[in-house]
């Protein structure tokens, strides 16, 4: 069995890795590089390999830089099935016609700029009907049931505990006689997530391919949230003010959503409006309630016994721009929800250019911003900061909270790795900036010191 890493090797982005076995070719993940537009656009749109060459892929979880770049995939000959779990091709359905219409509003811009130089017009990554056609191909299972790939390669589904949907993908390889267990992480979960189960155990284990993004690093203490989330809240509406929380539209604002519900119905908040203002968040929340069989017990038991824990009255979804527009006008104190999660796209930025000049707000982070970013630069202080061309002054109050991060950190990480049952052979660390994914093999070296550790670089293949 031959792996080549051709996306997240020592960086978090286009997770794309190539299996070659018993003659057949296999995708593990078909991310979007997400980088400077130049590589970007190189690397998306050119495969390494043939696309129809390859037999089958399969997806641990739903976000972009994991099955992004699959509409260009089958739109370049690939006929074959797509293999996830339930809730990730319900996600994977909105998610890739949202990243298809960013693909050609990114187009129009980058043509806009060419044609001032007598350039020709580029053309999207792909369109919303390839994107359509492409989920057409996704083939469905879920946890705990073993499929058959190929001959001799049984396929696994364990829940990885990130996403709706996301999972730990295990492979049961019988190749020339011999036998032998590889486990593909995934993005892992923190465990004791408010929605979600914790990520599970997988046990004879033979090698292990296991994400870093936090390989280096802790995050604080995830019980505190509720309460530092409560205690903002409450100051920031004393002063008669409004809590812009830029959000991922999947993960991050059902989670804090259904804070915030929890929050008002013990009373640690008073009920004021609360808008989710962007149309991914709508319809991923809406695919949250249809997937009842990813939550933990004690949510599971919330829906069923009391409410919708993604809904109450003060609670409002907006789809419609008119909609969101009239936001704008809004003189009561309330919260407002909006994607992107790095105020880099979406209309986020609208209300950011309307709400961060007043020292009354709070702009609330609760997920990564990469650098560079809007949101990177207003975590950094940069004041003003252009928003839409034009400078516009920070006088809201800005607060990062991590504790709501989807992925697990250094310590719980450790924890999975030491959860895996079997003689492990050899891990290999993908999906980490490689300060983080060095820094954390060092620590598998030490966990694991009978098992070689490799962090692999771009286009390296290895055998097992």
């Amino acid at each position: 069995m031959l792996i080549q890493f051709l996306g997240a090797a020592r960086t978090t982005t286009g997770s794309m890795y190539l299996i070659e076995v018993g003659g057949r070719q296999f995708l593990l993940e078909c991310g979007l590089f997400q980088g400077h537009r130049g590589e970007s656009i190189e690397r998306n749109r050119n495969f390494s390999f043939v696309p129809k060459s390859v037999d089958a892929v399969v997806l641990s979880h739903a976000h972009i830089d994991h099955c992004g770049n699959l509409p260009n995939l089958c739109r370049q000959g690939f006929d074959g099935n797509i293999y996830c779990t339930f809730a990730t091709r319900d996600l994977a359905s909105v998610m890739l016609e949202d990243s298809a219409e960013i693909q050609r509003d990114d187009a129009a811009f980058v043509s806009k700029k060419r044609a001032k130089h007598g350039l020709p017009p580029v053309e999207p990554l792909y369109s919303a009907t390839d994107a359509e056609k492409a989920v057409r191909q996704f083939v469905t299972c879920n946890y705990d049931r073993p499929f058959l790939l190929a001959d001799g390669v049984t396929v696994t589904f364990k829940d990885a505990g990130h996403i709706l949907g996301s999972a730990q993908v295990v492979f049961d390889v019988r190749e020339d006689g011999r036998q032998f267990r590889f486990l593909f992480s995934g993005d892992v979960g923190r465990g004791q997530d408010d929605i979600l189960r914790d990520p599970v155990a997988v046990d004879q284990v033979d090698y292990l391919q296991v994400e870093s993004t936090y390989g280096a690093r802790d995050h604080a203490p995830r019980p505190h949230a509720h309460e530092e989330v409560a205690q903002l809240v409450r100051e920031t509406l004393q002063n008669h003010g409004k809590i812009i929380i830029p959000s991922f539209s999947v993960g991050r604002t059902q989670q804090i959503v259904y804070t915030l519900h929890q929050l008002t119905l013990t009373g640690q908040v008073p009920r004021v409006p609360i808008f989710v203002d962007s149309p991914l968040s709508v319809n991923a929340t809406e695919i949250y309630r249809l997937h009842p069989e990813c939550f933990n017990d004690s949510i599971y038991a919330f829906l069923r016994e009391k409410e919708n824990p993604f809904g109450m009255e003060n609670l409002t979804y907006i789809r419609e721009l008119a909609h969101s527009m009239k936001l704008n006008d809004l003189q009561e104190s309330a919260i407002i929800i909006s994607a992107s999660g790095m105020a880099e796209a979406g209309r986020i930025r609208h209300h950011l250019a309307n709400h961060i000049g007043n020292p009354a707000n709070l702009v609330l982070f609760i997920g990564y911003c990469a650098e560079h970013t809007l949101g990177a630069q207003i975590l950094a202080g940069t004041n003003p900061v252009n928003i839409f061309g034009e400078p516009h002054e920070v006088r809201a109050r800005v607060v990062s909270l991590d504790s709501f991060s989807g992925h697990a950190d250094r310590s719980e990480l450790t924890r999975y790795v030491k959860a895996i049952g079997g003689d492990l052979k050899r891990i290999t660390v993908v999906h980490g900036e490689e300060a983080q994914a060095l820094a954390f093999a060092e620590t598998l070296r030490a966990l694991k010191p009978r098992a070689e550790v490799v962090v692999p670089e771009y286009k390296q293949s290895i055998e097992l």
